[in-house]
């Protein structure tokens, strides 16, 4: 990344404010000034001679309404791993996290639970601290803005905003009126907010198109910063530093606000509403905005207005080299916070890096759900290791992300366990015990020995690991650098499963047998290279899994001044390595011991996977842990696509191997042709899971997502039109699994695979078995029905609901709990259809995927919410009120089709240019029954593996 432009700030300010009647001392850093030379452009230590500041890094500061959930979590780790990453590549570093604690909804959840604010706001962040504590997160300070050095820097940073600027770039005071969301403690332009009816109780209100949240009209007396001057210098220096936010996309973001919804900013509150904050230094009446107040927080730990107070002064770590921050708070980092800095004229953060919000299985985190995630159990039930792998491994910038104990246990069993733990043992401490030793390897190389394995195509097997060995050190770096911890993780990920196959390939165990010398030499070079791969991947694996790593680094006997960067590349470091464990031969380590022992429940891992393996090689290895590190060989010889397709066949081909013979059986519970009467659609029959049906109609036949479709719907996601039209990211097929696998077991999604409909002379035949009714030339498309709780229905959780949509946590108090037990959940369903095949586009089979959709939805929707209460814990009986498309304004044959269906268009356009079509849930009947006299078919029975 190119360094910021110092350019964008020359000429801010333009001359000196002149005072009339200054009425009180004024501190001599408040003095009116010029804006000082920006000297971050020549902080370079290689330029100035200087030593180089220390990499500074920060989170937000952590908002106290509330206990801490697993987003916080993420964005500790995050910090803490990029802060590791710097200092195994030899900088010096500082790490700053803490609590934001003033505001209007800490003043009001303190009064809630009846003490003072201080006291609440104490105990809210001592929670944060064990969570830091918890998840081994290596912070230098913790910030409190109620500390006392906290409110001297607001202080100071204040009356320079008032008194040091000229006229027309300093604050000035006036009258505020406008739309004030509570919740998100802002106000919205007037194109921002929209007006809404909550339907139980037909009150009209005006909520932000940004965040759905309630706002009112306030009108009072306030202190204003004029952001609108700060337009062009801001656009300026989004222009001259286009990299400055990571990724690319949230710049556009930034800069849309800037160019279309800039206003000056209201930076105080009168303290009548808000008394729980810090208070203008000339006048108590007022109560400087909480915003303002968290954000000076990251100069205050530079030193700030306590050991300088301009940038013509030593600053110390400022400018952060890297501020960490969800995508809910960026227009606050990426606007406001240089537009301040900018007027005292102090150079701004050199990169923020902004990253999505974590759901619970695809589905918004909520406590009325019961599916927020408790950080604390999560850390007892993984190990904070592996959590913190998992988070950094499926982290991302550009889509929410999801959780699930079900991905971390495959991630957990495949990447973990086998990949780097069975790995490891199977090299280190080999069931041949005393047979061979990474130190009597290592010494080989370090004696020269292996230069006597000649380079012949008979021995270049063994060489085949050395590609990988060579290229992994650079490529990690290279993710890391761009934060993406994901796409480093697979770098080592793939360096291991090479390690896998060249284990597999070489076969030591055999070469062990051999009394000869070049087997001896030969089983030597494998030992070492394995041990090269485990020892480079310990050392870039530090900054993610500290303890494991360094658990990993210690049994293979690395010194602890050689797990630095420097270290991490093949023959670095020659003096290593432990000697064979002496012993009964046939004692074998308790798997309990292991560096990543057996996960708490079996069915936390991926079973329909581990029941592949077994089903592929059973007749090779009845072991777990070998039956993956096989896999692991496959992939790397074969690739992941062929492999996963290669398992499914063999895996039903034994199914049906082992399988007793059975009758053909007719399946239909109903067909009804015109002249029949209408199908009552009953539940007496409807079986336990619904995700292993089948449905058909005379237009299509609608299958359940299962991994044998996987490969084809990530055929269809390769194409890009395709992902534009649906809002979809390119994925890996292993993340497609990833995927299937979550929506499998997700109580809130239905999937089908769309396939071309049934016969009637297939319909007494075996063809209703798998992979006949849905081969892939039958698969057309895919079909989808989310269930949301419905936030504008159940008016009586709307604050907390506020509350869980901007924390992920809930404060309700006891009383909210008894109406928890009264009320019904109000739900909404939403139906997302997608033809991928080309050639069965606008034929028809759209609209008959949706009517299939419906009627089965009608059939089985008792069941279905049944399910859903059971998989996210509700306790309260729910209600399917609404059902809800959304199309791209411009997409006119889908609006057609679904006004067709009864659909209603809602709303205007959303921000993502999409137009909202609901139909009330009690019109299915009616609706269903008509297609029905009218003659269509439809039929459901068991998905046949």
């Amino acid at each position: 990344m190119r360094p910021l432009s110092s350019q964008t700030f020359k000429g801010a300010r333009r001359g000196r404010l002149r005072f009339s009647t200054p009425s009180k001392w004024i501190c001599g850093s408040c003095q009116p000034r010029r804006i000082a030379q920006a000297r971050w452009s020549s902080c370079n230590s290689s330029v100035t001679g200087t030593p180089e500041k220390p990499y500074y890094i920060t989170t937000p500061i952590f908002y106290v309404n509330a206990a801490p959930h697993i987003g916080h979590l993420y964005t500790m780790v995050l910090a803490d791993v990029l802060k590791r990453w710097q200092q195994i590549k030899g900088r010096d570093t500082f790490f700053l996290t803490g609590t934001d604690e003033h505001g209007m909804k800490i003043q009001r959840a303190a009064a809630k639970e009846g003490v003072p604010p201080k006291e609440f706001c104490d105990n809210y962040s001592n929670k944060f601290r064990e969570l830091a504590a918890a998840g081994d997160i290596s912070y230098d300070a913790f910030m409190r803005t109620t500390s006392p050095e906290h409110k001297e820097s607001v202080s100071e940073f204040w009356l320079q905003l008032k008194h040091s600027l000229p006229e027309h770039l300093g604050l000035y005071k006036g009258t505020h009126e406008g739309w004030y969301a509570v919740s998100d403690e802002c106000f919205y332009p007037e194109d921002m907010v929209r007006p809404d009816i909550v339907p139980q109780t037909g009150k009209k209100i005006m909520v932000s198109d940004e965040t759905g949240s309630e706002v009112e009209w306030i009108k009072e007396e306030t202190w204003f910063f004029p952001l609108t001057k700060y337009k062009d210098a801001l656009l300026k220096f989004y222009a001259e530093n286009p990299n400055w936010i990571t990724p690319a996309h949230r710049m556009n973001e930034v800069r849309n606000w800037v160019e279309n919804h800039l206003e000056d900013l209201s930076i105080t509150r009168p303290a009548s509403r808000l008394s729980w904050g810090i208070p203008d230094p000339e006048d108590h009446n007022q109560t400087i905005y909480v915003w303002v107040d968290a954000l000076i927080n990251y100069i205050t730990q530079a030193g700030y207005g306590s050991k300088w107070h301009s940038a013509s002064e030593n600053m110390g770590i400022w400018p952060a080299d890297m501020q960490i921050i969800g995508k809910d708070i960026l227009r606050f980092h990426a606007i406001y916070w240089p537009a301040l800095l900018m007027a005292l004229g102090l150079p701004p953060p050199k990169r923020l890096l902004c990253h999505n919000h974590w759901t619970m299985s695809n589905r918004k985190m909520s406590k009325s759900l019961g599916n927020v995630v408790n950080p604390f159990f999560a850390v007892q039930r993984w190990d904070i290791d592996p959590l913190r792998y998992f988070l950094m491994r499926n982290g991302s910038f550009t889509k929410d992300m999801s959780y699930s104990n079900q991905l971390i246990g495959s991630v957990y069993a495949k990447e973990l366990q086998a990949n780097i733990g069975n790995l490891f043992y199977r090299i280190a401490r080999p069931k041949v015990t005393a047979k061979w030793s990474t130190l009597e390897a290592v010494t080989a190389f370090r004696s020269g020995t292996f230069k006597e394995v000649s380079e012949h195509t008979s021995q270049q097997l063994f060489y085949s690991l050395d590609e990988h060995l060579e290229k992994v050190t650079p490529a990690f770096y290279e993710e890391m650098e761009n934060c993406n911890t994901g796409g480093a993780i697979r770098e080592i990920f793939n360096l291991l499963r090479e390690t896998n196959r060249y284990v597999t390939d070489t076969e030591p165990w055999k070469l062990v047998k051999n009394s000869d010398t070049e087997s001896r030499v030969l089983l030597n070079l494998v030992i070492y290279n394995c041990a090269e791969a485990l020892r480079i991947s310990g050392i870039l694996l530090q900054p993610i899994m500290p303890s494991k790593s360094e658990l990993l680094l210690n049994e293979l006997g690395v010194k602890e001044h050689r797990r630095t960067v420097e270290y991490a590349s093949k023959g670095k470091d020659a003096d290593y390595g432990t000697d064979a464990k002496t012993g009964d031969p046939a004692a074998r380590l308790k798997k309990w011991d292991t560096i990543f022992p057996p996960t708490p429940n079996a069915n936390d891992s991926d079973a329909e996977v581990m029941e592949q393996l077994s089903s592929a090689f059973h007749d090779k290895t009845k072991n777990k842990m070998n039956q993956v590190a096989e896999l692991l060989a496959m992939e790397a010889r074969m690739g992941e696509e062929a492999v996963a397709k290669m398992l499914a066949e063999v895996h039903a081909a034994r199914k049906q191997k082992l399988a007793s013979p059975r009758p053909p059986q007719q399946n239909f519970n109903s067909k009804i042709s015109s002249h029949q009467q209408p199908l009552v659609l009953s539940l007496a029959n409807r079986p336990d899971h619904h995700q292993y049906e089948v449905v058909t109609t005379n237009r299509v036949t609608l299958v359940p997502y299962k991994a044998y479709h996987v490969a084809k719907y990530h055929s269809w996601m390769e194409d890009p039109d395709i992902r534009e039209a649906t809002a979809s990211e390119r994925l890996t097929l292993t993340e497609e699994y990833e995927n299937q696998q979550s929506w499998h077991t997700d109580p809130e999604k239905l999937t089908f695979i769309v396939c071309e409909h049934v016969k009637p002379e297939q319909e007494v035949s075996h063809s209703l078995q798998a992979k006949v009714i849905d081969a892939e030339d039958r698969m057309i498309g895919d079909i989808n029905f989310f269930i949301y709780v419905d936030d504008e229905t159940n008016a009586d959780d709307t604050q907390e609901e506020e509350i869980v949509e901007k924390t992920g946590q809930y404060d309700g108090a006891e009383e909210a709990g008894t109406r928890q037990t009264e009320a019904k959940i109000m739900l909404r369903g939403e139906v997302d259809v997608m033809i991928a095949e080309q050639r069965y586009r606008r034929r028809g089979y759209g609209k008959g995927s949706v009517m299939a959709l419906l009627m089965f939805l009608r059939r089985n929707m008792r069941s279905i919410l049944d399910e859903y209460s059971r998989g996210v814990g509700i306790t309260r009986e729910v209600e399917m009120t609404t059902l809800m498309v959304k199309i791209q304004e411009e997409n006119m044959a889908s609006r057609q089709l679904f006004s067709w269906l009864g659909f209603k268009e809602c709303g205007g356009v959303n921000y993502f240019g999409e137009v909202t079509m609901i139909m009330p849930w009690e019109a299915i009947d009616s609706l269903v029954d008509q297609w029905l006299n009218d003659g269509e078919v439809y039929g459901q029975f068991k998905y046949e593996e």
